[in-house]
């Protein structure tokens, strides 16, 4: 149950998340852009070309999650790899987290379903949980 596999391999899913952020800075300044060209000044929101409205706050927001549960991802990720702890288990899961901040930046950019939102964010923290679980079960109680 707790075989180890290469300890890179649980690099993948955070550079998955950074690219997320990364992708979510850009989109964030691009909208900014969009808005201050408009010579809004509180560029809150701007219009696609075919009239559609977004909110460049709910772009802003999502960048902001991604600095919330995601760091105890980084941590766990980090102690994994130095300890060479990385199980299937453990990748399942974290692929699951990534999954899951990928449904959650679409629910809460590009749309208001905040019922939606709360339930992918359940999940994203019970995979969190669960890896956390495990590779404490595995260090203190085997």
């Amino acid at each position: 149950m707790f075989e180890s596999v290469a300890p890179e391999l649980i690099l993948w899913p955070v550079a998955a998340h950074l690219a997320l952020v990364v992708f979510l800075y850009v989109w964030l300044t691009a909208a900014r852009a969009i808005a201050v060209s408009k010579g809004e000044t509180a560029y809150n929101d701007f219009q696609f070309g075919d009239g559609d409205s977004l909110s460049a706050a709910r772009v802003s927001r999502n960048l902001s999650n991604q600095f919330e549960a995601p760091v105890l991802f980084y941590a766990l990720a980090a102690i994994l790899f130095a300890t060479d702890a990385v199980t299937p288990a453990q990748l399942a899961l974290a692929w699951l987290f990534i999954a899951g901040r990928l449904a959650h930046t679409a629910v809460q950019t590009l749309t208001g379903n905040v019922r939606l939102r709360g339930q992918i964010f359940t999940i994203n923290f019970l995979a969190l949980i669960a890896m956390w679980a495990l590779f404490l079960y595995s260090r203190l109680v085997q």
